[in-house]
């Protein structure tokens, strides 16, 4: 997967496709984005002593599983230091509940039989409920805590907006929201609210984002 510049308004801020190499520092950036989401720390049992280490081995087996899929893995830089990733699911080769074997076999041994079980059922409750045919689904998406509140998020869904106009057969981009300050953020960036989701005793925002969308 060739490298894809998206911004060049600023001579050190670039988004490229990551490469083998960058996926341990993207699975440090996605664990400190989700480590007090709210869907998580049900799925994983945040009470329990253990939480962190099934959280990180979950976040390291799912980017596996997108990095063997060559699923669009995207890495916000400035200069040569990583600031922001995201993950999509490709329409036309998502990677659904349907997972492969080892990737289960390892969730299994790394998060538990009921945490992945849950990761499955949330995967499909949040998929059955986008009201599109063929689109793109934002699974994660993540600023380095020291860059955040800086205009890098806005980068970043710049770089995923690039990746819709490449996929013409897209309707868009979906995306869950479990926070009131993502959904705000996902609001600017010009995505729709769709509905309110409930996975587990969690509700969440599905939002859109259609392909004619404006640009800000």
């Amino acid at each position: 997967m060739s490298p894809a510049v998206i911004d060049k308004t600023k001579a050190d801020i670039k988004a490229a496709y990551l490469t083998a190499e960058d996926l341990k520092l993207a699975a440090s950036l996605l664990y400190q984005a989700y480590h007090d989401d709210p869907v998580f720390l049900e799925i994983f049992a945040a009470e329990k002593v253990d939480y962190e280490q099934r959280l990180r081995a979950s976040i390291r087996e799912e980017l596996n599983v997108f990095w063997q899929a060559k699923q669009p893995m995207i890495g916000l830089y400035l200069g040569e230091t990583m600031v922001g990733v995201a993950c999509l699911n490709n329409p036309e080769e998502g990677v659904s509940s349907e997972r492969f074997w080892h990737w289960r076999l390892k969730m299994l041994l790394g998060a538990g039989y009921f945490s992945t079980k849950q990761m499955i059922e949330k995967e499909k409750v949040v998929l059955g409920a986008v009201p599109l045919q063929k689109f793109h689904m934002l699974s994660f998406i993540a600023i380095h805590p020291l860059h955040q509140h800086h205009g890098f998020g806005h980068y970043l869904m710049a770089a995923v907006n690039t990746i819709l106009t490449e996929h013409k057969d897209s309707e868009g981009v979906a995306v869950y929201a479990t926070s009131k300050k993502y959904k705000a953020f996902f609001k600017d960036v010009n995505y729709q609210f769709i509905r309110e989701v409930e996975v587990g005793n969690v509700s969440g925002s599905l939002m859109v984002y259609y392909r004619d969308s404006p640009v800000n």
